[in-house]
């Protein structure tokens, strides 16, 4: 049995006596168990982290330190952060192990923006008022974060939160997944008890977004509120705390254009891993597949022999490629979508049957933009193939979506990659990839409802920060 977790809470370990069961979304055995928080240990959280900023600002070169150490020890424990991924996302442990190491990248170039954030200095004297006196701009600490996070990587999209957090100089209140607070609560202590972080600067906070998540945006101690999740919630925060910043990394339903010229048979060996990987379960899985029509047939015949390949099964297991969605609820939404787009036309070339708790890897063709299966976000292991004719008419599909976060062609045609470029209206537009690419200190962020922000360290510190003015007359 499971034992239960205690969370680093207002410079103290706590615990409640009402708790919350993470289960196994694989097999439903219970894998941990963690206290159910609410507005008041919410309250205490905040409160302790405006007294330490207030007392004991941290000074950039203890910063970097902090966040050195974190990323040493993460390399370090690499193995054992990857199996708690893998127990409590149902993440096959070889992708786990690349969330584990892309967290250590994360800390590490948070890091190198701890040792190099600075303002700039202003031209005063360009004016004649201005002659004589000394003007720069400091970036100082927005105040406390409330970082509220996914549960589709519990440990990479924790790092996004909380090492920009850090090396801003800035305390974090943090709200996990409630289905995947393990790797959160286990990396916040590594932090406090290992790395230097002084107590208070980071509380973990577990428990509903209806009464942690809401508490947390509603709270006067903070400043601002980092959050990844669904549109429909992240625009709520927005809407709900007008006067904070508020940084959103919402959803998408990502395409990507396959023209004649382009490497085909790359793209479909590159989907096999950027449609399925985790189950479809990231704002980037490659969703919808734009083929032109002179080789569709042959696209998706490829596309199909990769993903009869893929290997479903336990997410411990070493040959494991796909698992289970995160719960059973989202297996039967994503299967009745495939439903529905049966019954609309669309043809399954591969999968669409659900197996105990797991959902075969789907290929679809025959899709059509009404569809939910590529009007809204699948997250679920589906991909649609739609062909077309003429480039413009499939740059006008992959932008006919409310969503807008990374989009993608394949072509060696020069013009036709910037035409796509200057054309495709998305966060980030990727030539001879997949949409579903990204390394962790490139801006990463969309438009619509995809979001409002940029993450990477040195972006995401941009927004934990404000520019003060300093003007001196000597």
């Amino acid at each position: 049995m499971a034992e239960q977790e205690e969370i680093p809470l207002a410079g103290e370990r706590f615990t409640t006596a009402e708790v919350i069961e993470v289960p196994s979304p694989y097999d439903g055995s219970i894998v941990g168990r963690v206290p159910r928080c609410g507005p008041a240990e919410v309250d205490r959280a905040v409160r302790t982290a405006a007294g330490v900023l207030a007392r004991n600002p941290l000074p950039p070169w203890r910063r970097a330190e902090i966040l050195d150490r974190a990323a040493a020890l993460l390399a370090e424990r690499h193995e054992t952060f990857a199996r708690t991924i893998a127990l409590e996302a149902a993440k096959p442990i070889k992708t786990a192990r690349v969330e584990a190491t892309r967290a250590v990248s994360t800390f590490r170039f948070a890091a190198a923006v701890a040792r190099t954030l600075t303002g700039e200095m202003v031209a005063l004297d360009a004016s004649d008022v201005g002659e004589g006196k000394l003007g720069f701009v400091l970036r100082v600490p927005v105040g406390v974060i409330g970082a509220i996070c996914p549960f589709n990587f519990p440990l990479n999209l924790v790092a996004h939160k909380l090492a920009p957090a850090i090396a801003a100089g800035c305390p974090v209140v943090l709200k996990p997944a409630s289905q995947t607070p393990l790797s959160a609560i286990a990396l916040a202590d590594l932090l406090l008890d290992e790395c230097g972080l002084p107590p208070g600067w980071l509380s973990v906070v577990t428990g509903s977004g209806a009464d942690v998540g809401n508490a947390l945006v509603d709270h006067d101690g903070v400043a601002m509120i980092t959050f990844t999740g669904s549109p429909p919630v992240g625009w709520g925060i927005r809407s709900r705390a007008p006067r904070k910043r508020v940084g959103l990394e919402l959803g998408n339903n990502a395409p990507v254009i396959i023209e004649p010229s382009g490497d085909w048979k790359a793209a479909a060996a590159k989907i096999k891993v950027a449609g399925f990987s985790h189950a479809g379960q990231s704002c980037i899985s490659t969703q919808r597949v734009f083929v032109h029509r002179s080789i569709h047939d042959d696209f998706v015949a490829a596309l199909v022999d990769q993903v009869s390949s893929l290997v479903l099964g336990d997410p411990l297991d070493e040959t494991t490629d796909v698992s289970s969605l995160i719960s059973e609820h989202d297996t039967e939404r994503v299967s009745s979508w495939i439903e529905e787009a049966v019954a609309g036309g669309a043809h399954v070339e591969i999968g669409g049957r659900v197996e105990g708790r797991l959902l075969e890897p789907t290929v679809l063709t025959g899709v059509q933009p009404e569809m939910k299966v590529c009007a809204d976000e699948v997250f679920g292991p589906v991909v649609g193939i739609a062909p077309y004719d003429a480039v413009d008419d499939a740059l006008r599909l992959a932008n006919d979506t409310r969503y807008g976060l990374q989009a993608a062609i394949y072509t060696n045609d020069l013009d036709v990659a910037l035409r796509a470029a200057r054309t495709l209206d998305f966060g980030g537009v990727l030539v001879n990839e997949v949409p579903t690419w990204r390394t962790d200190q490139m801006p990463y962020g969309g438009l619509r409802d995809s979001g409002n922000t940029r993450e990477g360290p040195a972006y995401a510190v941009r927004e934990m920060t404000e520019e003060r003015l300093i003007v001196i007359q000597p």
